[in-house]
């Protein structure tokens, strides 16, 4: 269920009934001339639509498109690419997190794609997020429950629920789209083979092969693709994150 679209009724019902909210993470950035500056946004809506299409009962946040994208592939001039420091997220992530836990979730998932090959090493948008998700648990939990709270006994089977990753230090959780394991067996690239092949098949109005130019090392490889080329990986994306959902 798209937020945005829901009534007063429907998110109470979400809130009471804990369903996971998803929150789709992305950036503009120039990706050759052969791909929409959306690449790293389309991809995880698009593997958030299928998840949304197999589970009615979870929540899709309206897509956040403004990650740093950097100027390490192309400056923006002509090219496109939109740059937000980590320091503006970290403050956003800090009030838009804040506000899903004073609305009533507690099951609240942001996926983010965008170089998310180092995501375990950390990068701008993810740390950002997750700097800001862990800072404002800790705030939250503090002002509605009291400091010392998880000395008390009414947080004894906190172990019990972190092994679930059901506690309350998880009430909102930053992940990579994909995992380590799924992107060994395909190796993500800019705007090459395989993301050229994830857009075919997840937003095919964001690829126009005939644009395309072998000046840039990084997008030779776009020639290759074919959007039955990841149907495997999009599969694997799918069940990965209806895992992190626990749907």
């Amino acid at each position: 269920m798209r937020y945005e679209m829901m009534f007063p009724h429907q998110l109470r019902t979400a809130i009471a009934e804990n369903w996971p909210v998803a929150v789709p993470v992305g950036v503009l950035e120039y990706h050759g001339e052969h791909l929409a500056l959306g690449v790293d946004t389309f991809i995880p809506q698009g593997i958030l639509s299928r998840v949304e299409a197999r589970h009615a009962q979870m929540v899709i946040m309206p897509t956040f498109w403004y990650g740093a994208a950097s100027y390490c592939v192309a400056p923006p001039e002509g090219n496109g690419s939109i740059q937000v420091t980590a320091e503006s997220l970290y403050r956003f992530a800090k009030d838009y997190f804040l506000s899903l836990l004073r609305i009533g979730f507690r099951n609240v998932h942001a996926f983010i794609f965008h170089q998310s090959e180092n995501f375990y090493n950390g990068m701008p948008t993810d740390l950002a997020f997750r700097m800001g998700a862990r800072e404002v648990i800790f705030a939250f939990l503090e002002k509605t429950m009291g400091e010392g709270f998880w000395g008390e006994d009414r947080m004894a089977n906190y172990y019990q629920e972190h092994e679930n990753a059901t506690d309350p230090f998880n009430w909102v959780q930053v992940h990579p789209l994909m995992s380590a394991e799924i992107l060994r067996g395909y190796p993500i690239d800019h705007a090459g083979k395989v993301e050229t092949s994830l857009m075919m098949a997840l937003c095919p109005d964001g690829v126009d092969l005939s644009k395309h130019s072998s000046e840039k090392w990084y997008s030779r490889s776009a020639t290759e693709a074919t959007k039955d080329f990841v149907k495997p990986l999009i599969d694997a994306a799918v069940g990965k994150v209806e895992k992190d959902l626990r749907l």
